[in-house]
């Protein structure tokens, strides 16, 4: 793959200064074009050998095109909150909204060849993070992203002879960094497996460009050419319409019985063993959330449901137990202008706890497959999409040790009619019920199916669903409650008998 190098391409300096004021012309106006549309963010992923140009060739991007909407990034060191958090969530949160330029320097890459190279895991490891790269990258491209992936390479032996260059000059030899020494040492290993990675998520999507940088016009020019390339392709590429989705549902109910048809919705408590249970549950949430084995976790709570469901009051109840500091409540609704701007799930992860922690979720990022699914705020595209997606983010959380607990709180169509008119009959209950509560009962069958669909394709053995029968608001409370605390021993229990196997 970079067997070339070492011959290396060359361009003079007056055929160099004769494109560049054109090329600068063509990228600032496809920059400002995709500032003006806002259809589309730019990640730029920055790769490759030290001393190959890559920090000067950005620095040089950055004065031919408009520095104020371009975010360059560095992840080289991670921080204690980062730790803290599921690896994904410190890029997640620095992505570029639509309309800008990201560049990333220390990216998911950087991360896994240095990992790699140096021993830290093995080729298994190295593999599962490809495979995480390229369900990231196809996501975010599938959100209207546009990737640019580069790898600046140089030959082992310019690379030798460009350190021994700057050793001898006493004017630049402070350019010379430890890693670059250290990239000396471990090339053949970096370049081994830079090559695999290269050969694995080199797609029609996120393609990766090689670009020799021994010289500085020529890498220089081609890079700007790839750029705009590319800015110019995505601002000539048709924008999807959404349009409220006819689809069948993907789940078939057999002989008329759905799965919420199944839930036995008589379920209750009487008052006393009601009061018993609750305050037993909520004792247990408290001690277990004080366990030194949530130091390890942290844990999110989704909570979604029929209107008038009850989630508030269950939530109620469950912050009743705890400590403020020890939780936060994220209430979900329609996207802010600044949430339209970044991929769907980005608001999400801002949101995701650290270890430690507990986030409920009033709502949540399966407001895709229902309420956008329903009401077309999306494409059909989008929604049976986001069903795949959403497993892969619920299982990066669990492999970083956040437990995630999901609860669709059902009612009937009856009981819920009921509710609606109790709401509006008592004044402070008011605030409660909305013309668009109203006008989503009218769907109630449209997002029946939803549900059936959504619960069948993401519960899964990591990330279940807890169906809960909340005609009885003591019943769903208790269950939700318990549902909670069996998950955290259970989590607790599967770590210690973990550490307790490695111990051996």
């Amino acid at each position: 793959m970079f067997e070339s190098a070492e011959i290396g391409h060359f361009i003079d300096k007056e055929t160099y200064d004769n494109e560049v004021p054109a090329l600068r012309e063509a990228l600032l106006e496809a920059q400002y074009d995709l500032q003006q549309q806002k259809r589309s963010a730019v990640i730029v992923l920055i790769n490759g050998i030290e001393g190959a140009g890559k920090g000067e060739t950005v620095k040089l991007l950055s004065e031919w095109m408009d520095p104020r909407l371009i975010e360059v990034r560095t992840f080289d060191t991670q921080t204690d909150e980062e730790l803290a958090h599921p690896p994904a969530w410190r890029y997640w949160r620095q992505l570029p909204a639509k309309g800008r330029m990201g560049v990333f320097f220390g990216n998911w890459y950087s991360q896994m060849l240095q990992g790699r190279v140096h021993g830290v895991f093995k080729d298994a490891v190295l593999d599962q993070a490809i495979n995480g790269a390229e369900r990231l990258e196809k996501m975010l491209c599938n959100e209207g992203a546009v990737i640019f992936k580069f790898w600046f390479h140089l030959s082992k032996k310019q690379m030798k002879a460009r350190l021994k260059a700057l050793q001898d000059d006493p004017l630049h030899s402070w350019r010379i960094s430890p890693l670059d020494w250290q990239q000396s040492e471990t090339y053949d290993r970096f370049v081994r497996f830079g090559e695999r990675v290269i050969r694995r998520t080199s797609r029609d999507y996120a393609p990766w460009n090689i670009v020799e940088g021994v010289d500085p016009y020529y890498r220089s020019l081609t890079v700007g050419k790839i750029l705009l390339e590319g800015l110019q392709a995505a601002l000539n590429t048709p924008k999807p319409k959404a349009r409220p989705s006819s689809a069948a549902p993907l789940t078939e109910a057999i002989d008329g019985l759905s799965l919420l048809n199944c839930l036995d919705m008589t379920r209750h408590l009487e008052k006393d063993d009601y009061q018993e249970q609750l305050i037993t549950e909520q004792a247990r949430l408290s001690g277990l959330m004080r366990d030194k084995r949530m130091r390890r976790h942290a844990l999110v709570a989704v909570f979604e449901g029929n209107d008038a469901a009850g989630k508030g009051g269950s939530i109620r109840r469950v912050a009743a137990a705890l400590d403020p500091r020890q939780y936060s409540i994220v209430p979900i609704a329609a996207p802010t202008e600044d949430e339209r701007a970044q991929p769907y799930l980005w608001r999400f992860w801002r949101k995701v706890p650290a270890r430690g922690k507990f986030t409920v979720f009033d709502r949540s990022w399966y407001g895709r497959v229902l309420v956008e699914r329903i009401e077309g705020f999306c494409t059909q595209a989008d929604w049976l999409r986001a069903y795949g997606e959403i497993n892969d983010f619920e299982e990066q959380l669990s492999n970083a040790g956040v437990i995630v607990v999901k609860f669709w709180l059902a009612i009937d169509k009856e009981v819920q009619l009921q509710r609606f008119q109790e709401r509006e009959a008592i004044p402070f209950k008011r605030f409660k019920i909305t013309e668009e509560d109203w006008r989503n009962r009218e769907k109630w069958d449209l997002y029946r199916s939803a549900v059936c669909d959504m619960v069948d394709r993401t519960s899964t053995e990591i990330s279940p669903w807890t169906l809960v029968e909340a005609n009885d608001k003591r019943w769903a409370r208790v269950k939700v409650l318990r549902t909670i605390n069996d998950a955290l021993q259970a989590a607790f229990e599967k770590r210690d008998k973990h550490d307790k196997k490695h111990k051996k």
